[in-house]
Protein backbone atom coordinates (compact mmCIF):
# COMPACT_ATOMS: atom_id res chain seq x y z
CA UNK A 1 0.00 0.00 0.00
CA UNK A 2 1.50 3.16 -1.18
CA UNK A 3 2.49 5.54 1.57
CA UNK A 4 0.81 8.77 2.03
CA UNK A 5 3.77 11.00 1.81
CA UNK A 6 5.15 9.00 -1.77
CA UNK A 7 2.47 11.51 -3.25
CA UNK A 8 2.90 14.18 -1.03
CA UNK A 9 1.30 17.14 -3.59
CA UNK A 10 -1.41 15.05 -4.31
CA UNK A 11 -2.58 13.71 -1.16
CA UNK A 12 -2.20 17.42 0.16
CA UNK A 13 -4.65 19.08 -2.62
CA UNK A 14 -7.30 16.40 -1.30
CA UNK A 15 -7.27 16.32 2.37
CA UNK A 16 -5.19 19.11 4.28
CA UNK A 17 -5.02 22.13 1.15
CA UNK A 18 -8.41 21.09 -0.17
CA UNK A 19 -9.20 24.88 -0.09
CA UNK A 20 -6.84 25.95 -2.01
CA UNK A 21 -7.04 22.78 -4.51
CA UNK A 22 -7.80 23.49 -8.66
CA UNK A 23 -8.14 20.62 -11.06
CA UNK A 24 -10.46 17.47 -11.39
CA UNK A 25 -10.44 14.22 -10.14
CA UNK A 26 -7.22 13.09 -12.10
CA UNK A 27 -5.10 15.92 -11.02
CA UNK A 28 -4.92 19.18 -8.88
CA UNK A 29 -2.97 22.10 -8.78
CA UNK A 30 -2.57 25.45 -6.68
CA UNK A 31 -2.88 28.53 -8.07
CA UNK A 32 0.60 29.75 -9.69
CA UNK A 33 0.41 32.77 -7.21
CA UNK A 34 0.34 30.03 -3.92
CA UNK A 35 2.62 27.17 -5.23
CA UNK A 36 3.77 25.62 -8.25
CA UNK A 37 3.07 22.16 -7.02
CA UNK A 38 0.65 19.82 -8.82
CA UNK A 39 -0.23 16.30 -7.60
CA UNK A 40 -1.90 13.71 -9.74
CA UNK A 41 -3.65 10.66 -7.84
CA UNK A 42 -1.77 8.42 -10.34
CA UNK A 43 1.79 9.18 -12.29
CA UNK A 44 0.21 7.59 -15.65
CA UNK A 45 1.07 9.26 -18.91
CA UNK A 46 -2.52 9.38 -19.27
CA UNK A 47 -2.71 11.78 -15.96
CA UNK A 48 0.42 13.70 -17.30
CA UNK A 49 -1.79 14.36 -20.54
CA UNK A 50 -5.05 15.41 -18.30
CA UNK A 51 -2.72 17.37 -16.59
CA UNK A 52 -1.42 19.14 -19.69
CA UNK A 53 -5.16 19.97 -20.60
CA UNK A 54 -6.28 21.30 -17.65
CA UNK A 55 -3.57 23.66 -16.31
CA UNK A 56 -3.95 27.00 -17.43
CA UNK A 57 -0.71 27.97 -17.66
CA UNK A 58 2.28 27.93 -19.64
CA UNK A 59 4.63 29.10 -16.33
CA UNK A 60 6.78 26.07 -14.77
CA UNK A 61 5.14 23.48 -12.60
CA UNK A 62 6.40 21.53 -9.89
CA UNK A 63 5.84 17.86 -9.69
CA UNK A 64 7.62 16.24 -7.05
CA UNK A 65 7.83 11.57 -6.91
CA UNK A 66 9.75 9.46 -5.36
CA UNK A 67 12.11 8.37 -8.59
CA UNK A 68 12.77 10.53 -11.69
CA UNK A 69 9.70 10.01 -14.02
CA UNK A 70 10.01 9.58 -17.43
CA UNK A 71 9.47 12.70 -20.07
CA UNK A 72 5.80 13.23 -20.03
CA UNK A 73 4.23 14.06 -23.76
CA UNK A 74 3.75 17.86 -24.63
CA UNK A 75 5.55 18.84 -21.34
CA UNK A 76 9.38 19.87 -21.50
CA UNK A 77 11.29 19.65 -18.41
CA UNK A 78 13.25 22.33 -17.01
CA UNK A 79 15.32 20.76 -13.84
CA UNK A 80 15.33 17.29 -12.17
CA UNK A 81 16.57 18.61 -8.46
CA UNK A 82 17.07 15.49 -5.84
CA UNK A 83 16.74 15.50 -2.41
CA UNK A 84 15.09 13.95 0.75
CA UNK A 85 11.94 13.59 2.49
CA UNK A 86 12.72 13.77 6.33
CA UNK A 87 9.71 13.18 8.96
CA UNK A 88 9.24 14.00 12.41
CA UNK A 89 8.03 11.31 14.82
CA UNK A 90 9.27 11.88 18.13
CA UNK A 91 7.99 13.31 21.09
CA UNK A 92 7.55 17.18 21.21
CA UNK A 93 11.13 18.98 22.34
CA UNK A 94 11.01 21.46 25.82
CA UNK A 95 10.61 24.58 23.68
CA UNK A 96 11.51 27.92 25.80
CA UNK A 97 11.59 30.54 22.81
CA UNK A 98 14.30 32.55 23.03
CA UNK A 99 13.80 35.48 20.42
CA UNK A 100 10.44 37.29 19.64
CA UNK A 101 8.60 35.14 17.23
CA UNK A 102 6.35 36.98 15.34
CA UNK A 103 3.22 35.35 13.54
CA UNK A 104 3.70 36.71 9.44
CA UNK A 105 0.50 38.65 7.95
CA UNK A 106 -0.28 39.78 4.28
CA UNK A 107 1.50 43.19 5.43
CA UNK A 108 4.67 41.35 5.84
CA UNK A 109 4.95 39.83 2.11
CA UNK A 110 7.14 42.16 0.35
CA UNK A 111 9.28 41.66 2.98
CA UNK A 112 8.90 37.83 3.32
CA UNK A 113 9.32 37.69 -0.55
CA UNK A 114 12.25 39.71 -0.44
CA UNK A 115 14.15 37.05 1.83
CA UNK A 116 12.57 34.18 -0.06
CA UNK A 117 14.27 35.53 -3.15
CA UNK A 118 17.60 36.41 -1.82
CA UNK A 119 17.79 33.08 -0.11
CA UNK A 120 16.34 30.48 -2.25
CA UNK A 121 14.76 28.09 0.08
CA UNK A 122 12.08 27.22 -2.63
CA UNK A 123 9.29 28.43 -4.79
CA UNK A 124 7.36 31.26 -2.66
CA UNK A 125 4.90 33.39 -4.15
CA UNK A 126 2.41 36.33 -3.05
CA UNK A 127 0.18 34.51 -1.89
CA UNK A 128 2.21 31.33 -0.45
CA UNK A 129 1.54 32.88 2.91
CA UNK A 130 -1.92 31.28 2.41
CA UNK A 131 -0.49 27.89 3.36
CA UNK A 132 -0.94 29.41 6.59
CA UNK A 133 1.03 29.49 10.22
CA UNK A 134 3.93 31.76 9.04
CA UNK A 135 6.29 33.04 11.73
CA UNK A 136 9.22 35.39 11.75
CA UNK A 137 11.98 37.11 13.33
CA UNK A 138 12.69 39.91 13.39
CA UNK A 139 15.85 42.53 14.07
CA UNK A 140 15.47 46.12 13.88
CA UNK A 141 12.56 45.89 11.78
CA UNK A 142 13.79 43.87 9.04
CA UNK A 143 12.73 40.40 8.74
CA UNK A 144 16.16 38.11 9.80
CA UNK A 145 14.34 34.50 9.77
CA UNK A 146 11.16 32.60 9.17
CA UNK A 147 8.92 29.51 8.49
CA UNK A 148 5.82 28.74 7.83
CA UNK A 149 3.86 25.02 6.84
CA UNK A 150 3.09 24.21 3.40
CA UNK A 151 1.35 20.67 1.88
CA UNK A 152 -0.69 18.99 4.70
CA UNK A 153 -1.38 15.47 2.89
CA UNK A 154 -4.09 14.46 6.28
CA UNK A 155 -1.88 13.70 9.61
CA UNK A 156 1.27 15.40 8.07
CA UNK A 157 2.50 18.79 8.03
CA UNK A 158 5.32 20.41 5.89
CA UNK A 159 7.38 22.55 7.41
CA UNK A 160 8.66 24.83 4.29
CA UNK A 161 10.37 28.09 3.49
CA UNK A 162 13.10 27.44 6.12
CA UNK A 163 15.63 31.01 5.70
CA UNK A 164 17.59 33.49 7.26
CA UNK A 165 19.13 36.22 6.05
CA UNK A 166 22.74 36.18 5.12
CA UNK A 167 23.19 39.04 7.91
CA UNK A 168 21.79 37.09 10.43
CA UNK A 169 23.42 33.16 10.12
CA UNK A 170 24.31 31.71 13.17
CA UNK A 171 22.47 33.03 16.01
CA UNK A 172 20.15 29.84 15.44
CA UNK A 173 17.12 31.54 14.57
CA UNK A 174 15.90 28.84 12.16
CA UNK A 175 16.41 26.35 14.69
CA UNK A 176 13.97 28.26 17.10
CA UNK A 177 11.31 28.59 14.10
CA UNK A 178 11.61 24.74 13.89
CA UNK A 179 11.45 24.08 17.28
CA UNK A 180 8.44 26.38 17.56
CA UNK A 181 6.73 24.42 14.32
CA UNK A 182 7.72 20.96 15.61
CA UNK A 183 6.04 21.39 18.94
CA UNK A 184 2.95 23.46 17.47
CA UNK A 185 2.15 20.14 14.68
CA UNK A 186 2.76 17.94 17.24
CA UNK A 187 0.30 19.66 19.80
CA UNK A 188 -2.49 19.65 17.24
CA UNK A 189 -1.58 15.83 16.66
CA UNK A 190 -0.07 15.96 13.60
CA UNK A 191 3.16 14.50 12.45
CA UNK A 192 6.38 17.53 11.01
CA UNK A 193 8.34 16.34 7.77
CA UNK A 194 9.82 18.64 5.31
CA UNK A 195 11.71 18.44 2.09
CA UNK A 196 15.71 19.48 1.24
CA UNK A 197 17.65 19.46 -1.25
CA UNK A 198 20.59 16.34 -1.26
CA UNK A 199 23.32 18.78 -1.18
CA UNK A 200 21.89 21.11 1.56
CA UNK A 201 24.27 19.42 4.44
CA UNK A 202 24.19 22.68 6.52
CA UNK A 203 19.83 22.64 7.07
CA UNK A 204 20.35 18.30 7.08
CA UNK A 205 22.82 18.96 10.12
CA UNK A 206 20.10 21.10 11.88
CA UNK A 207 17.20 19.27 10.86
CA UNK A 208 18.89 15.34 12.00
CA UNK A 209 19.92 17.37 15.29
CA UNK A 210 16.38 18.05 16.09
CA UNK A 211 15.33 14.76 15.66
CA UNK A 212 14.53 14.56 11.60
CA UNK A 213 15.32 11.34 9.92
CA UNK A 214 15.19 10.67 6.03
CA UNK A 215 12.48 8.71 4.78
CA UNK A 216 13.24 8.62 0.86
CA UNK A 217 14.83 10.42 -1.59
CA UNK A 218 12.46 12.41 -3.74
CA UNK A 219 12.89 14.42 -6.95
CA UNK A 220 11.45 17.39 -7.74
CA UNK A 221 10.66 18.16 -11.58
CA UNK A 222 9.81 21.32 -13.16
CA UNK A 223 7.61 21.13 -15.97
CA UNK A 224 6.05 23.70 -18.11
CA UNK A 225 4.15 23.29 -21.58
CA UNK A 226 5.94 22.06 -25.03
Amino acid sequence: MQHVLDNPAWNALISGNQNLALGNEATKYFDLEVSPFVGLKENTPENFEVLYHTIPRSAPILFVAMHEVSQPQNLEQLACIKGYQMVYEAESKEFTPQFGLTTLTEAQVPQMLELTELTNPGPFGPRTIEFGHYVGIFQDDRLASMAGHRLQPFEYTEISAVCTHPDFLGKGYARELLLYHINYIKKNNGIPFLHVRHDNDRAIKVYESLGFKTRTEVYFHVFKKA
